[in-house]
């Protein structure tokens, strides 16, 4: 009898597929969480599992795999009241045998389970009288036996002639150094224990190993800087006070003779007795052979013997053994002190993620939390769960879903804004990356999920938003009283004196003129700020451009009536039109050209110079360049002149260059305002896409 577990949170599930399944071949068993039935799953009782969840969402693709984790080989068969075929899909793709819609179809459910856990092969023993066996296979239904095939007794395999056994001592020594194993993560330990074999296997009376400091880079290379003192590292049947003092160099003495000749050195070595520096050294610490710990590329360290316990010194043979088993030591040093360096660089950055305000969680391809730091803690902590380590189902079900999609998928999304559901007056801005390894084809290994708290720098950013429009309100309010102030004060005098003196004509010709300039001011000023508030500048007409800078010039000039500066215009032989606002556009320019004879002396002359270019994007454009004969702008004006209400005058707005600047742009041009240069001068830049005008 087979064994059928239905997952399920209501019984009715499990009841609807007992009645589709008969009883003396099935045995159903219905368990409500996955907890409950881990004995089963783990220990193989079960030979199908029947999961009652919906393929709607990323939650039933969490179950689908948690069970697989739990057992790899029991058939799974879903039982959907609802699906979509995206989610059926990732759902077959996890390991689901077959999806069946709700309600259960007796027939049809039944030739799933047959299909899935029917028949099997049943083997009977082997008889024991040595005759040929008969394989048979058993129904479901248990009755027929179907003859199979003979199998006879396997052959005995031919015997291979053994070769020659390596020696006793050989494999004593293979044995012992192997022991040294045990230490493959402790330098000092594996040195001693070291040591403490050579003295067993060959009577070593006194050694002592100097290694260079464990400096490496990532890829394992010595950086170019790295020490090239040696230092001890450990010693046998020597004093610490005499040993730890002593220090080796790889650029004199045994340290650099042995960094040159890279092979076993005695003191008597021809190579040695030439060295001043290497005799003194093996004078000092009484040793008799130099052996260099090699990685098969490079010296990591030098380790000195005197001889046996027994006076004679040790001979080439236990020297070349003692080489090649410290070159194998020197590789395992150079492991330990990667791993010690890996190990350091996985705290530090522990440490970072750690203490970082930024919430930060690493998930694993199988959907485990490698690493969640304090602030993730806090975030994502589910209701009732104050301690233990963090599960993925504690993320929320929108985050959960889009580190699936990347972990699925292996590309990153751009960071996005989350708001948590309890949480509403709080915004986070979200990235989550994948991660790869660099060998094996860079498969992903995990990915990393960042959630900054943005709410109060929001905050405070808004904050600062509504304090600078303040700002710029009381600006504008105290240069709009000085402005307006500066225009009503000859007509509020006039108007204190209209009814003493207005059969006087000097006086009506004085009241004349203050009125013309007070209302010319005010009417700039308005047009100054109609511009500037508006969004867009309406119109769209051929404007020649050769009669609206003259227009431009003599509406600035009625502003400074007194002013003397002339006009030399320079175009370029032909009309040349720009689409816009006319208006508009000689607004702007008469600003400029004010702005210019305001700078320049008396009897000056402002240069006006109109010169056809392309832009950036390859079209036509018609760029006007303005050049009076003041003292020019200034690096910090140059930058600032474009900004409302900078001004360096003590009248006016400082509203002429900005209005210019949203005017030019809005017809899709730039304004620039140069930097004073040899010989000084003011310039100004404006350039406007051309416009193409047909039969002109």
């Amino acid at each position: 009898m087979k064994t059928i577990l239905v997952l399920a949170d209501h019984p009715d599930t499990a009841e609807a597929v007992r009645a589709a399944l008969n009883p003396q071949e099935y045995r159903v068993v219905h368990r409500i969480s996955l907890e409950e039935s881990e004995p089963l799953l783990a220990h193989g009782l079960v030979q199908l599992c029947v999961v009652d969840v919906d393929l709607t969402g990323v939650q039933a693709l969490w179950m689908i795999e948690r069970i697989r984790r739990r057992t790899t080989k029991c058939p799974l068969v879903v039982l959907a009241g609802a699906r979509q075929p995206e989610w059926e899909e990732e759902a077959v793709l996890q390991g689901v045998s077959q999806v069946v819609s709700k309600p259960i179809r007796p027939r049809l459910f039944q030739a799933v389970v047959e299909r899935l856990v029917g028949a099997k092969v049943a083997v009977e023993p082997a008889p024991s009288n040595g005759h040929t066996s008969r394989l048979t296979a058993k129904t479901s239904s248990g009755t027929d036996f179907i003859p199979l095939a003979a199998v006879r007794p396997p052959e005995a395999a031919p015997e291979v002639p053994a070769g020659p056994a390596p020696g006793r001592q050989g494999f004593e020594i293979l044995r012992k150094f192997s022991a040294i194993l045990t230490h493959s993560l402790d330098s000092e330990g594996l040195l001693r224990q070291f040591l403490f074999l050579l003295r067993e296997l060959f009577g070593v009376n006194r050694a002592v190993v100097f290694l260079r400091r464990p400096v490496l880079e990532p890829a394992g290379v010595a950086s170019a800087d790295a020490d090239q003192r040696l230092r001890a590292a450990c010693w046998l049947s020597m004093p610490g006070s005499l040993v730890e003092q002593v220090e080796l160099s790889l650029e004199a003495g045994l340290g650099g003779a042995l960094q040159q000749w890279g092979r076993i050195l005695r003191r008597n070595s021809p190579e040695l007795l030439q060295d001043p520096e290497a005799q003194k050294e093996f004078e000092l610490l009484g040793m008799q052979v130099a052996v260099p710990i090699m990685d098969r590329e490079r010296l990591l360290g030098v380790a000195l013997f005197d001889g046996h316990i027994t006076g004679e010194p040790l001979s080439n043979a236990e020297l070349e053994l003692v080489f090649h088993l410290l070159e194998q030591v020197g590789l395992a040093l150079r492991n330990i002190w990667l791993h010690d360096q890996l190990q350091a660089n996985h705290q530090m950055l522990a440490e970072i993620l750690r203490e970082l305000n930024s919430a930060c969680v690493v998930v694993g391809p199988n959907l485990t939390i490698l690493h969640a730091n304090r602030a993730a803690r806090r975030l994502f902590r589910s209701g009732g769960r104050r301690t233990g380590e963090p599960d993925f189902s504690d993320l929320p079900a929108a985050l959960g879903s889009k580190v699936y999609q990347v972990l699925k998928t292996g590309a990153g999304l751009p960071t996005f804004r989350y708001t948590p559901e309890d949480q509403p007056g709080t915004v986070f801005m979200v990235s989550i990356v994948p991660f790869r390894s660099q060998g094996s084809g860079g498969a992903l290994t995990s990915a990393l999920l960042i959630a900054d708290d943005r709410t109060q720098a929001e905050r405070l950013q808004k904050l600062e938003l509504e304090t600078a429009h303040l700002r710029l309100l009381r600006t504008m309010a105290d240069r709009l009283v000085h402005e307006i102030g500066n225009a009503l004060v000859p007509l509020t005098t006039h108007q204190q004196l209209l009814s003493e003196r207005f059969e006087d004509p000097e006086f009506r010709r004085s009241l004349d003129h203050a009125l013309a300039t007070g209302v010319q001011r005010i009417s700039r000023l308005l047009q100054q700020m109609r511009f500037l508030a508006a969004e867009a500048v309406v119109g769209d007409e051929p404007v020649p451009l050769a009669p609206l800078v003259q227009e431009a010039f003599q509406e600035a000039r009625k502003h400074l009536p007194q002013c003397r500066v002339e006009l030399e215009f320079r175009d370029p032989g032909r009309p040349v039109f720009v689409r816009g606002d006319r208006g508009a556009l000689r607004h702007a320019l008469t600003e400029v050209l004010l702005n210019a004879l305001q700078s320049s002396p008396d009897q000056a002359v402002v240069h006006v110079e109109l010169a056809t270019q392309t832009n950036g994007s390859g079209h036509p454009a018609l760029a006007i360049e303005i050049r009076d004969q003041g003292s020019g702008f200034t690096q910090e004006t140059a930058q600032k002149a474009g900004e409302p209400f900078f001004t360096t005058r003590n009248v006016g707005l400082g509203l002429g260059l900005a209005v210019t600047r949203r005017i030019v742009e809005s017809h899709r041009g730039r304004l620039e305002v140069v930097p004073a240069g040899e010989p000084a001068a003011g310039v100004v830049r404006i350039t406007l896409p051309l416009a193409e005008v047909t039969g002109v």
